[in-house]
């Protein structure tokens, strides 16, 4: 068994006065301290775009030194906004084969600082086909607006229905003390929000966002509350859409959910939390994970079901949307969440009774996913 033994997170934002290390440490202290630990066997650091933005890579040992933990055995794990996803599913690893009893995992993005690239578009986008997608001018949000105006022909569905998704997103994270966004969305803020790619406006994306967050896994439960991971399942897809059959659909996602259940058939989460980093791409994620038919997404979202009092909690936090989306710390931000979730510490975004999770991060337009299960000890 591995369990989640301590959390530590930063305030989501834009972090002018802080520091990739800055952030980092914070982090990583504060998840040590949660689980009344002082030295762990392993580091894990999940980031995306320190090399691009920061002109930082040896991340790894770039951690460990400002831990004051040089000598420590550590390791980077980029998979773009599934690294903190992909991180943990290695820390899990490294605990199941005796290699480590106590790994922590740091999840850390600085955006806002650019030194190689010139700006926030132009990073994200070495997460598609940089040859055959991005040097003709492709972007990241050129590829979701793809994926909408793909999933607004199939299914019939008008533009507004997306709404109900950032909506949602910004209710939750309007009383969440860590989110970046935490002021509500009325619906004729959305209809009149600036297009980025048609037909993708500002309000369907998540924003630009510095943070950390950090993990303990360990293979025995902590002193205090513990979080188990049950299960968990990864699966990739073409990096480059052109190859794609169907813009809507993830396979990844639907493939990873369904190597998550082999281990636990049973399993039936209180609460998910998904990698919402545009509203299409969460619309087909809880269709993916057969929460919602095909092309009945917006249901789900409008009806009232979503919410955390709902009978399918999303996203309780906020999301990528509205939490803000650090992306190669989002899927450790994500496994905290849960762990405060799950042991009832998430004061003013408590979904009542959780004790069973699932913990859904994305890279790139579904290139690659990781889905954990999550329950309370």
């Amino acid at each position: 068994m591995v369990y989640v033994i301590g959390v530590g997170l930063t305030q989501v934002g834009n972090h002018w006065d802080k520091s990739l290390r800055h952030l980092a440490v914070e982090a990583a202290l504060a998840a040590l301290e949660d689980a009344s630990i002082e030295d762990v066997d392993y580091i894990v650091v999940a980031n995306a775009l320190s090399g691009v933005i920061n002109a930082q890579e040896n991340l790894a040992s770039y951690v460990a030194t400002h831990l004051g933990m040089a000598g420590t055995p550590a390791v980077k794990v980029e998979a773009a906004g599934a690294s903190g996803g992909a991180a943990i599913l290695l820390a899990k690893s490294l605990v199941v084969s005796g290699t480590a009893e106590k790994v922590l995992v740091v999840g850390v993005e600085k955006m806002t600082d650019y030194t190689s690239l010139e700006d926030s578009t132009s990073a994200l986008s070495t997460f598609i086909d940089s040859e055959y997608e991005a040097f003709p001018g492709g972007t990241l949000e050129s590829m979701h607006a793809m994926m909408m105006r793909a999933y607004m022909k199939k299914y019939g569905v008008p533009k507004e229905e997306f709404s109900h998704l950032p909506l949602l997103m910004h209710e939750n994270a309007s009383t969440t003390p860590h989110a970046q966004l935490r002021f509500k969305l009325k619906p004729q803020s959305y209809e009149s929000s600036p297009v980025i790619a048609e037909p993708v406006t500002m309000l369907d994306l998540a924003p630009i966002s510095d943070g950390a967050a950090a993990v303990v896994l360990s293979k025995d439960v902590g002193k205090e509350s513990s979080v188990k991971i049950v299960s968990s399942g990864q699966a990739t897809d073409t990096i480059s859409i052109y190859r794609r059959n169907d813009l809507t659909q993830l396979p990844s996602v639907r493939a990873a959910f369904k190597r998550a259940l082999k281990a636990s058939q049973d399993f039936k989460p209180d609460f998910y939390v998904i990698h919402d980093y545009s509203s299409v791409m969460g619309y087909v994620e809880v269709e993916e994970l057969g929460l919602a038919e095909r092309g009945k997404a917006s249901l789900l979202f409008s009806s009232g079901d979503a919410r955390r009092d709902g009978s399918t909690p999303i996203n309780p936090e906020g999301g990528l949307k509205a939490r803000g989306n650090p992306v190669g710390a989002t899927g450790v931000y994500q496994m905290a969440e849960a762990f405060l979730q799950i042991t009832e510490r998430a004061e003013g975004w408590q979904v009542p009774g959780a004790k069973n999770g699932l913990v859904l991060s994305v890279g790139g337009l579904g290139a690659n996913s990781v889905v954990h299960l999550v329950r309370g000890v």
